[in-house]
């Protein structure tokens, strides 16, 4: 890529890429003209798939690995956007995990496991973010309409979503004259096969007529909502939580 191509291309690193809702974001994006660095944690397969899709739909797009919760390997991965294709204008932190249970049956292990990843790869993530964005840029954070559901066995995975939305929040108020904006997207039940896993057909009816618009999410629906507030007509849009779940809470 030659050096005005570079200027003139929206760049996004993608966390979490090769999920579905993460996918979902990175082929939005390139689709709509930003090259994309799909970050993958444990599945270079799906990653890649992603990557092929994009390049195949005529996107500039590239797979890299790294633990979100790592600053070194994070701050390679930056490093690498910005060799690549000479900045970062968007970054998108879909990286997380959930894993449910009571309050009085959770393992503190578990409960750990998801701190580091959803709050402190969150942060670490922003954190470069905050340093590394060109003017112009925009950072969307992931939470979850759990933390507005109050639904048992999702306490320990809602808490850090709770501590994500507060970090979001306070940085947009921080980057004060960077011309940068910070939000976060809460999505609602989204037909990902990760949600769907282990779920019978009745329970998933159910919780699609949840909302009234009588259907789950889709990850298009989130990315949809992830590629207004990183594009020009999500500009004045900064230091909110977008709630995008069909209306269930």
């Amino acid at each position: 890529m030659t050096t005005d191509q570079q200027s003139a291309t929206r760049v996004a690193i993608v966390t979490g890429g090769s999920g579905g809702i993460g996918g979902a974001v990175a082929r939005t994006l390139a689709a709509r003209g930003t090259a994309v660095v799909v970050h993958y944690s444990g599945s270079a397969e799906r990653a890649q798939q992603v990557v092929d899709s994009i390049l195949e739909a005529g996107g500039q797009a590239v797979a890299l690995p790294g633990d979100v919760a790592d600053e070194t390997a994070m701050t390679a991965l930056f490093d690498a956007a910005e060799e690549r294709f000479g900045g970062v204008d968007v970054v998108v932190n879909t990286a997380g995990i959930m894993l449910l249970a009571p309050v009085t049956e959770t393992a503190l292990d578990a409960f750990d496991r998801m701190h580091r990843v959803n709050v402190r790869g969150t942060f670490v993530v922003s954190q470069l973010a905050a340093r590394r964005l060109r003017p112009g840029g925009a950072l969307v954070n992931f939470s979850t309409s759990i933390t507005r559901l109050q639904q048992p066995t999702y306490a320990a995975y809602a808490a850090t979503k709770g501590a994500v939305e507060a970090m979001t929040l306070v940085l947009a108020r921080e980057l004060r004259g960077r011309d940068v904006t910070v939000n976060a997207v809460a999505p609602g039940p989204t037909a990902t096969p990760l949600f769907l896993d282990g779920k019978s057909p009745e329970l998933i009816e159910r919780l699609g007529a949840a909302s009234p618009l009588g259907r789950l999410g889709t990850p298009e629906d989130i990315a949809g909502a992830v590629a207004f507030l990183a594009g020009p007509d999500g500009r004045w849009i900064n230091g909110q939580v977008l709630f995008a779940n069909g209306g269930i809470a």
